[in-house]
């Protein structure tokens, strides 16, 4: 399976070669495992950053308004989801453990720069606007940690694989926010560089580990070619839509649940440093059942099928967003501020839509190898290694454009949540009611690509929506 040079380099990988995989090369891969997962945790905590730093941010100090913040964590969505593309292509061209160092390097650039901002009395908002779109290169990491794992591990092994991957990097969303209410807690709303100088040195031990335990694959070919030719089958397309509503609802919910706390808890008559505590014992719980419930959509998806999963999950979404729809109705209605039960609703309904977001995250990624593994079959003349590097190649590719293009939806949902709030009502009700009907989509979609006709897909050789027999993905 490989030969292995002194400068952590992997000549030759074939991850489906049973008895080489099982004299040692599942060892290596999850040596890999770990440390893109470390990597990417950190990329992602940072890539969020702006989520947490809005806490520390009283508008009588900062002079942002609610809606200003929506468009300040927006930024750093919007530059993670352009900074994928060119991450996805990185680990073929410079090695999977020389572009993690690099890129976990890279995030201490942002780190810096939002310290010294949230400290320099009189920052300007398009000062802190540029400040925050740096925090994008966090959300560039995921994509390249994708691909880099997607070569390392067989077909079969894909799903448990990638959403541990993932789910390792998810919860850095969640740890970040959770280390912003212990400072918040210990020393109020007034020290956001701690939280700062926190991951700077973690930013350092990840570049450290990574340098250390990972490897180079040599024999991997990923660029934008391999990207245009996965982008001419129909399925890259609608694989890339759904995304948006698994990862786009985990990543824009993630930045703007603490907000939507943050507002309520205002409303109730709370300070701005009691609703910044109040916010941030809530908000961390979302993004870290959402990032613990990836892996196994993932696992489920490799034993029922990613088209079911994914179909699953969608209809189990739209159930929880209309109860945040329901109970928006409620406290529109009422004159004053919500009661301890309708924050309870707001608080169930997101957590659930957090959960089932994490499933559909897993499953999606499942579904983008099993979808070249199955088209390259049909390559007539192709011998196995070929069929299996240009599935590789295809899944590569677009693993990190259907993770640009998901990470799009967080931009979505935090534009959304602001013209809400700036509307008449200046509530979240009528933002709630736009996601309920785009997760309609989403299932419609699913149901009829994936799971509509089943002769025509056996037909097409695509085996996307059922669990396949032994040996298949």
């Amino acid at each position: 399976m490989s030969i292995l040079n002194r400068e952590r380099n992997i000549e030759h990988w074939d991850a489906e070669d049973v008895d080489a995989w099982e004299q040692g090369g599942k060892n290596i891969a999850k040596r890999n495992l770990i440390w893109s997962i470390v990597a990417e945790h950190v990329g992602f905590s940072i890539w969020s950053i702006w989520s947490v730093m809005v806490l520390f941010m009283p508008q009588d100090v900062y002079h942002i308004d609610a809606a200003g913040k929506f468009y300040l964590v927006a930024m750093p969505t919007l530059i993670g989801a352009l900074m994928r593309i060119p991450y996805t292509v990185a680990p073929a061209k410079f090695g999977g453990r020389n572009w993690t160092i690099v890129s976990a390097l890279l995030l201490l650039i942002p780190t810096a720069l939002a310290w010294w901002a949230m400290t320099s009395p009189g920052t300007s908002y398009t000062t802190f606007m540029v400040v925050a779109a740096f925090a994008g290169v966090g959300g560039g990491n995921f994509a390249s940690s994708m691909t880099n794992i997607n070569a390392f591990y067989p077909q079969r092994l894909k799903g448990w694989a990638l959403g541990l991957n993932a789910g390792g990097g998810n919860i850095g969303v969640p740890v970040i926010q959770l280390v912003g209410l212990l400072v918040i807690a210990a020393v109020s709303n007034t020290a956001p560089e701690v939280v700062c100088a926190v991951y700077l040195v973690l930013i350092a031990c990840a570049a450290v580990g990574a340098a250390l335990f990972m490897d180079n694959l040599e024999n991997q070919t990923s660029n934008l070619g391999a990207l245009a030719e996965a982008l001419r089958y129909k399925h890259s397309w609608v694989m890339s839509f759904l995304y948006i509503g698994t990862f786009g609802s985990f990543i824009g919910f993630s930045f703007a649940f603490g907000q939507v706390l943050q507002i309520n808890f205002l409303a109730g008559g709370d300070t701005a440093a009691q609703a910044a505590l109040h916010a941030a014992q809530i908000s961390f719980i979302g993004p870290l059942l959402g990032s613990i419930s990836r892996p196994f959509g993932g696992k489920l998806a490799d034993r029922i099928g990613g088209g079911r999963i994914t179909l699953y999950t969608f209809v189990a979404m739209m159930f929880a967003a209309g109860i945040l729809v329901a109970v928006g109705m409620v406290d529109d209605g009422m004159a004053g501020a919500a009661t301890s039960t309708q924050m309870i609703g707001y608080v169930v309904g997101f957590i659930l839509l957090f959960v089932l977001s994490g499933i559909g995250n897993g499953s999606t990624y499942k579904m983008i190898p099993s979808i070249f593994e199955a088209k390259a079959q049909d390559k007539d003349g192709w011998t196995a290694a070929e069929k299996a590097a240009w599935s590789r190649r295809m899944s590569g590719a677009l693993i990190g454009f259907a993770g640009a293009v998901g990470a799009l939806g967080g931009v979505f949902i935090n534009v959304v949540l602001r013209l809400s709030y700036v509307g008449e009502a200046k509530s979240a009700t009528n933002a709630f009611w736009v996601f309920l009907a785009f997760y309609v989509v989403c299932a419609v979609v699913t149901w009829v690509v994936f799971l509509r006709i089943q002769p025509v897909r056996a037909k097409a050789g695509e085996h996307i929506g059922v669990a396949q027999p032994a040996g298949m993905a």
